[in-house]
């Protein structure tokens, strides 16, 4: 069911020529609630069980698919003028992501899930597009990536960070093995490292931009 309902959401934004908002608020007002309800009970998941050691597990292809349907609801969020609950709960929610991303989960999962914070943080509306300011004026946006800036923000302020791995097994063209005379022991992941580094800066910049005291900026 995650599957289908990515897979239409992802072939109805594809299709340019048709007007896509009346589908896309057809296809998931009825199923707003029910989607935030799953985002609650799916990600509040006890997540280090032994059903999620391998990435292989089924209860971790459900979770990859869970997280393809979350990334096409971001996608789908430009259609509407006012988004859906579930379309916004990526970012009045984020703290369940990440704890997700600092549990002993499987490395793609976590990758999968920074990699999705990163596309949050560097969403902006149709509006915002079309302006070209450098900051967000829709705002239900800017109420959205406050939320986000300071769950990141309050985490990033603990602990968090140096609970994470950026070792999963390195890919190289062809093969996830290094080549010959390139020790690739101890190196982390780039891609999700500058990821990580683009969440913090983002939310940081947000932050900053939208408050009022001085105290707070500092």
């Amino acid at each position: 069911c995650l599957w289908t309902l990515a897979a239409i959401l992802q072939e109805t934004l594809k299709d340019a020529p048709v007007p896509r908002a009346g589908f896309v608020k057809k296809l998931l007002a009825p199923l707003d609630a029910v989607l935030e309800g799953f985002y609650n009970a799916i990600l509040l998941h006890h997540f280090d069980s032994h059903h999620y050691t391998s990435p292989y597990s089924e209860a971790t292809n459900n979770l990859i698919s869970f997280i393809d349907l979350l990334e096409a609801l971001l996608a789908s969020r430009t259609e509407l003028e006012l988004p859906l609950r579930c379309q916004r709960i990526l970012f009045l929610k984020a703290s369940y992501i990440l704890n997700i991303i600092s549990s002993s989960i499987p490395y793609v999962i976590k990758k999968k899930f920074i990699l999705l914070l990163k596309k949050c943080v560097l969403y902006k509306s149709r509006e915002d597009a079309k302006s070209g300011s450098l900051f967000l004026q829709t705002p239900s946006l800017c109420e959205d990536m406050l939320a986000l800036s300071n769950a990141v923000l309050q985490v990033v302020n603990l602990t968090w960070l140096n609970q994470l791995t950026l070792s999963g097994k390195s890919s190289y063209f062809g093969s996830s093995e290094a080549a010959p005379g390139h020790d690739s022991h101890g190196c982390s992941d780039q891609t999700v490292l500058r990821a990580l580094s683009l969440v913090v800066l983002k939310a940081l910049e947000f932050k900053i931009h939208n408050s009022a005291a001085e105290a707070e900026i500092k």
